[in-house]
């Protein structure tokens, strides 16, 4: 048997590569775009390029490449009325039958009927290329680093922010507590659903729901997207609208980050919370009130996380 030893510096080569081929992808999304010209990009053969692609990723090149411009057709046909033929050529679609072939299969629904009706679907959601084993290494290094007598201070950003009473499309698992295990037992389209919601108040968020809002046998976290109390499309098979009643929120945003170091931009904000005492604002923790929860992690603007609070009485 032969044993294959990848090192650190290996694992940054193939994801920066993969990187490359993501941002070429972009900025040509509507023009043709061949492997050769991801090879190039990449730095690698075409044929080892594909393969470390297809590793990062969980798509070759192509699908990707499809799989992103029919959700981006999907948004253009959601937010306004161009012409299906010319949204079809918009995204290097040869034909109108063509565009419309490959959009019925990845949605389930033709493209005229979704430019009637606009309901939910799966829209793709490209994340740059990361490796979790590169991830963990730098976690624990950090972590050394800190337990060493190594510290930061880091900016957090504190607010109360009021939610109305609102509905939730959500997608319950069955006994996850955290993102990662979700995405295990749910899957990873969960957020292009929801991406895909025009009538959505605010951005999907993971949530950490209370008892009184999660049934025996599901899973206190979850996915979803907060919609007016008059929300009435249909809901997709395996979701469900909930309500939710008024409440506070204390939002936490942390410092700008790499995009690299999620786990570690997140640890940062929920230690910060473990230590924060939200009597200094008036308030009280109030977690069985109603969710916490927490948006992409975006390096660009700092992990950010809301935890319900409820006003301290007065005198």
């Amino acid at each position: 048997m032969i044993w294959e030893v990848v090192t650190v510096m290996e694992l940054k080569d193939t994801v920066r590569a993969v990187r490359r081929m993501q941002n070429h992808i972009d900025a040509h999304l509507a023009e043709p775009i061949t492997l050769a010209q991801l090879a190039r990009a990449a730095g690698y053969s075409q044929w080892h390029s594909e393969r470390v692609f297809r590793e990062h990723v969980g798509k070759t090149p192509f699908e990707y490449i499809r799989a992103l411009r029919l959700s981006k057709a999907a948004l253009l046909l959601r937010d306004g009325r161009p012409k299906i033929v010319d949204v079809a050529f918009d995204f290097v679609f040869d034909s109108h039958e063509g565009f419309t072939k490959a959009f019925s299969r990845q949605f389930g629904i033709s493209p005229s009927r979704y430019a009637r009706e606009k309901p939910p679907i799966a829209l793709f959601i490209p994340y740059p290329a990361y490796d979790r084993r590169h991830t963990q290494f730098e976690g624990e290094k950090m972590m050394e680093e800190k337990e060493g007598g190594k510290t930061k201070l880091l900016p957090v950003f504190v607010q109360v922010v009021e939610r109305p009473a609102r509905k939730a499309l959500i997608r319950r698992g069955r006994r996850a507590e955290d993102y990662f295990a979700y995405c295990e037992e749910v899957g990873c389209d969960v957020w292009g659903v929801l991406t895909s919601v025009k009538e959505a108040l605010y951005e999907p968020a993971g949530m950490w729901l209370p008892a009184k809002l999660t049934p025996a046998g599901t899973s206190k976290y979850v996915q979803g997207v907060e919609l007016a109390l008059d929300y009435d499309k249909p809901v997709p098979e395996g979701y469900e609208l909930i309500e939710l009643e008024p409440c506070s929120a204390m939002v936490f945003q942390g410092p700008p980050y790499e995009d690299d170091d999620f786990e570690e931009a997140i640890g940062i904000i929920w230690d910060f919370m473990n230590r924060f005492d939200p009597a200094l604002y008036g308030y009280a923790w109030a977690d069985e009130d109603a969710p916490r929860f927490q948006l992409a992690p975006m390096g660009y603007r700092g992990y950010i996380e809301a935890r319900p609070v409820r006003l301290l009485p007065r005198g």
